[in-house]
């Protein structure tokens, strides 16, 4: 069972009694298992999915563990703080601080910046028509709950990129997963992109 974060839409709270503690998992919002979803952003008008799974839920799709959630990358720091639109109310509100309206390096966790351009992954295929920004936009889709013929293929890219980067990175300057290794100020770039994929960058 994937070890997803389900906040905001979970929260843990702990009571103490004198011979146990009760952890309560508790629901605060209930998302519909066939909420209906119209898009209206700056790259796509009236466009609609529907969600059918729990935010966070992938059991359906045992092969694909990304390290990280939309939200936890979004605060790391990924593409430039510059991907999905600010002002859409597609996704949840507690994700918009993270979403600006220009493009700076400064934003990325490694301060490098690590993608090719849109009209590049166009021209190489990598675009599906109903997600027009890309791979992070199928990825925060899918994770809300939305499952789309292009779910494999999207997949079969993320291990693809994962296993070969983290190959090269665990071979040539490894971190052993502590962020405070020195290694970590090398390969920034390569590190990045694993981040922006989900992987774990501290490899």
């Amino acid at each position: 069972m994937h070890q997803f974060s389900f906040l905001p839409y979970l929260i843990q709270r702990t009571v103490s009694y004198s011979r146990a503690t009760i952890v309560y998992l508790l629901h605060l919002t209930e998302i519909p298992m066939n909420e209906l979803v119209t898009v209206h952003n700056s790259m796509q008008r009236d466009y609609s999915y529907r969600r059918t799974r729990r935010p966070g839920d992938t059991n359906d799709h045992p092969e694909f563990e990304p390290v990280y959630t939309p939200l936890q990358m979004l605060k790391m720091g990924v593409f430039e703080g510059r991907y999905l639109d600010p002002k859409s109310d597609e996704f949840p509100a507690s994700w918009r601080p993270y979403q600006h309206n220009a493009s700076n390096v400064v934003h990325n966790y490694f301060g490098v910046k690590s993608r090719s351009s849109l009209p590049e992954w166009r021209a190489k295929g990598w675009i599906h028509e109903d997600d027009p920004r890309g791979w992070f936009e199928w990825f925060c889709r899918f994770y809300m709950g939305r499952r789309h013929e292009d779910d494999s293929r999207q997949i079969a890219r993320w291990k693809s990129f994962g296993a070969r980067h983290s190959a090269q990175v665990r071979k040539h300057t490894p971190a052993f997963g502590n962020p405070d290794n020195p290694n970590v100020k090398r390969r920034t770039r390569q590190r990045q992109g694993l981040l922006q994929w989900s992987h774990d960058p501290f490899a």
